[in-house]
C-alpha cells in the first residue's frame, strides 16, 4: 500500500470514501437524507481547487492501482477562506440560512475527514493512514494535528487514543456534538 497525494482523477474515488466518515454531516449541509445527492456534492467540491474538501487537501491510500482509503488535511488557519465556496454554494441552492461552526482554528493542521473502502475496513488501512500523517505533520514538521469525534463512537476514539491523540474539548458542528483530540 502506498499513501500519496491526491490527483483530480481521484475525485470520484475520494468521495464516496470521504463520505462515510461525514455523511451526517453532508446531510445537514444540503438539508436532505440522499446518498447520491450527497455524494455528488462532496464530489463536487473535491474536483475544484481551493475549498476544504479539494483534492489539494487529500492523500490517499493505493493498493494494486486502487484507492482503498482516503483522508482530508489541512491547515486549521486556513478554514474561513476554505469553508467561503462550500457556505456560498449551499447557501445558493440548499439552505440560504447556512452558518456552520468553524471547526478547526489555527495552530492545528486539521484531519477533516478519514474514511477507508468498506471492503478493506477492519485491516488497518486507518491506522496506518493516521501513522503516516503523525509522521509528516508531527515528527517531521513539528506541527499539531486535530481531529474531531463523535462521542458514540467509541472505536474511532480509542483507535486516536491508542496511536497518541489525546482530548483536549469538545466542538459542536452542525448541531452535532463532538470531541476534539490532538497529537502533538
Amino acid at each position: 500500500m502506498i499513501i500519496r497525494k491526491a490527483k483530480i482523477s481521484d475525485a470520484p474515488f475520494i468521495a464516496p470514501i470521504l463520505l462515510l466518515a461525514m455523511e451526517d454531516i453532508i446531510y445537514k449541509f444540503i438539508k436532505k437524507e440522499d446518498y447520491a445527492a450527497a455524494k455528488d456534492f462532496l464530489q463536487y467540491f473535491v474536483e475544484r481547487e481551493n475549498n476544504q474538501y479539494s483534492y489539494q487537501n487529500c492523500f490517499v491510500a493505493e493498493e494494486n492501482n486502487e484507492i482503498i482509503g482516503a483522508v482530508n488535511i489541512y491547515e486549521g488557519a486556513a478554514i474561513e477562506e476554505l469553508r467561503n465556496p462550500i457556505i456560498k454554494y449551499v447557501r445558493e441552492n440548499y439552505n440560504p440560512e447556512f452558518d456552520p461552526e468553524f471547526e478547526t482554528k489555527e495552530g492545528e493542521s486539521y484531519i477533516d475527514s478519514l474514511g477507508v473502502n468498506p471492503n478493506y475496513q477492519g485491516k488497518g488501512i486507518g491506522s496506518k493512514i493516521l501513522k503516516f500523517l503523525i509522521e509528516e505533520y508531527v515528527h517531521k514538521n513539528k506541527q499539531t494535528l486535530g481531529l474531531l469525534v463523535e462521542e458514540d463512537n467509541p472505536l474511532a476514539k480509542n483507535l486516536y487514543l491508542k496511536i497518541g491523540f489525546e482530548i483536549v474539548g469538545e466542538k459542536t458542528l452542525v448541531g452535532k456534538k463532538l470531541e476534539h483530540l490532538q497529537i502533538k
